[in-house]
């Protein structure tokens, strides 16, 4: 990934951002968490190993949600 993709990326987060929409990134190469932290992206977007803790990352946030709206 270059500087276009991270860009891409932001774009994301940002267009999600504004609809309450969250971007997780799954299995990601040592070269693009390598350039998540030196962009200090890192600590915008979850990154993930397994599929299924991403997945329940997302049921985790939307309980947090429901809790709220109550």
């Amino acid at each position: 990934m270059d500087s276009s993709g991270l860009g891409e990326l932001i774009s994301c987060y940002t267009a999600l951002q504004q609809l309450n929409g969250h971007v997780k990134l799954l299995h990601i190469n040592n070269r693009l968490q390598y350039l998540l932290a030196i962009t200090k992206l890192d600590s915008v977007f979850e990154t993930f190993d397994s599929e299924p803790a991403a997945v329940s990352s997302f049921a985790t946030w939307t309980e947090r949600i429901e809790d709220v709206a109550r």
